[in-house]
């Protein structure tokens, strides 16, 4: 299917002048004292298009990340990378067993692995979410109050839905939740850019890579 970004932009940009026109949903949240990072499901189910859960390699994202990640580990800076547990084909669920008999590669323990290119080192931690959102179900959240952590940087995937959760979720907590837009990505780019609207007017902070690093200078 062949999407007209040029059509999508045209909605995102109406919803956009939306808000700005009726000066609501523009407020920022800014950034806190503390930050922490979340990897959204940066696994090859999602980043190997060998699944049928897998769209692309999700390049932009793993590029995105990995120009804050080493920055929080130099700070000391919590990071945490989500994933499902390991549960072999799922056959529970029909979104994974679907595909059994196509060309797909069958869901396997590798499917729930971190993509190595954004390898996980000892200082960093991993949820197991059976849930969309990285909150629900979790102990994340008893997990950023008791490191004190005021702000989460929310990246991964997908834009639409766990990234979107997580952000919402982040916000109804009380942290401040920052989504760099060139971190995270979904499916389907039409998807991607109407949430990042949605999102930077509603639950948390849109910003350009290059602001988190330069605010991560500053700590």
């Amino acid at each position: 299917m062949t999407v007209d970004m040029e059509k999508v932009m045209e909605v995102v940009g109406s919803v956009r002048d939306f808000y700005e026109e009726r000066e609501i949903f523009l407020n920022k949240i800014g950034f806190g004292k503390k930050p922490a990072l979340v990897i959204i499901d940066m696994a090859y189910a999602w980043t190997d298009p060998a699944y049928a859960s897998g769209s692309d390699r999700l390049d932009q994202a793993v590029d995105g990340i990995n120009r804050i990640l080493p920055m929080f580990r130099q700070k000391n800076l919590p990071v945490i990378y989500t994933t499902s547990p390991v549960r072999g084909a799922r056959t529970d669920d029909p979104f994974f067993t679907r595909h059994e008999k196509s060309d797909f590669r069958p869901i396997d323990e590798r499917a729930w692995e971190i993509d190595s290119r954004l390898a996980m080192e000892p200082t960093d931690d991993i949820l197991y979410k059976e849930h969309i959102s990285a909150f629900f179900g979790t102990y994340l959240a008893s997990y950023l109050v008791h490191r004190n952590v005021d702000t989460l940087v929310v990246t991964g995937c997908s834009t639409s839905a766990c990234v979107r959760a997580t952000a919402t979720d982040a916000h109804g907590y009380g942290f401040k939740p920052i989504v760099p837009r060139q971190c995270v990505q979904d499916r389907v780019p039409a998807a991607h850019e109407y949430n990042l609207v949605d999102i930077n007017a509603k639950f948390g902070d849109v910003v350009d890579v290059q602001e988190v690093v330069d605010y991560l200078n500053t700590l």
